[in-house]
């Protein structure tokens, strides 16, 4: 990175900086100092508040107690922004440990009984209105997979057929939701398999949240769609939290959501996912 840049973070004595994985929407590097080592996640060509929402689900994993890194500072230089959080060094650890701690990120609900976020997600590719609700459906349906559709077929990746089948989807989801008690649970978000690690002495830690209160199945169907997750994960979660009868198939709902996202950022070579689960959903409850 540019030196001039570099001295402009709230840290000073920086050793050594190395570039990391930061998935697909941010630049990420390590940084090293005497003291200590440091995270940074940064956005070029963006405001500060592009990372508001990161900011705000990282703070409320603490406040829930879960292991995740530590807000540091937030910023703009030379119109980039930027994210410097704590850095947790990674190792192995235990799948069964994930679970639990999964569970343990769902048991933190929210007292007032509303679904949403005191931010809104912020991507590279599309956002979504968090705004509160009383209505986990509202949140869900009509905010995120109705603005999913509306950018697929402005991308003309859909067909009328497509779109067809999609509203026939739409209308399965709606009905099962309305005869199943969804709670506000504290999410990650986006809980694939890249966004959880083991320290360095095998502690699970979550990282990237996309934070928002919603039904808990949201997460659990997005472990699914990229793997990740074994048998062990899956079955300490459902001792720590029993999922209701019914959770496999509504998952579905949020692998399609999952897929229509990565349709949305990627194009055509989610198409055919996206058609599978739909044809899934409408074989199985349609």
């Amino acid at each position: 990175m540019d030196e001039h840049w570099l001295q402009q973070l709230p840290i000073a004595e920086i050793d050594s900086v190395t570039p990391v994985g930061g998935g697909d929407v941010n630049q990420a590097f390590k940084l090293t100092t005497p003291d200590d080592t440091y995270f940074l996640l940064v956005q070029p060509h963006h405001d500060a508040d592009f990372y508001d929402g990161e900011i705000a689900g990282l703070q409320e994993f603490e406040t829930a107690n879960i292991l995740a890194p530590r807000v540091i500072a937030n910023g703009e230089i030379q119109g980039d922004a930027y994210l410097l959080i704590t850095y947790l060094s990674s190792g192995t650890g235990s799948q069964a440990d994930l679970g639990r701690l999964v569970a343990k990120l769902h048991h933190h609900h929210n007292p007032n009984g509303s679904f949403g976020f005191d931010t809104d997600y912020k991507g590279t590719a599309i956002e979504f209105d968090n705004s509160w609700t009383t209505s986990w459906s509202e949140l869900f349906v009509d905010r995120r997979l109705d603005k999913l559709r509306d950018e697929i077929v402005r991308q003309h990746l859909w067909s009328s057929t497509e779109l067809a089948e999609f509203n026939h989807v739409r209308q399965i989801i709606i009905n099962q939701l309305a005869n199943h008690q969804s709670e506000p649970s504290l999410l990650h978000g986006d809980l694939w398999g890249g966004n959880y690690l083991f320290t360095d002495i095998g502690q699970p830690a979550l990282i990237d949240p996309a934070a928002m209160y919603g039904d808990r199945e949201f997460d659990l169907g997005v472990t699914t769609v990229f793997g990740g997750f074994d048998s062990e994960f899956y079955q300490a979660y459902g001792e720590a939290y029993p999922l209701s009868e019914g959770a496999n198939q509504r998952m579905k709902f949020y692998r399609l959501y999952y897929l229509m996202v990565h349709l949305v950022k990627f194009g055509e070579m989610y198409a055919s996912s996206v058609q599978s689960e739909m044809t899934q959903i409408v074989n199985q409850l349609g």
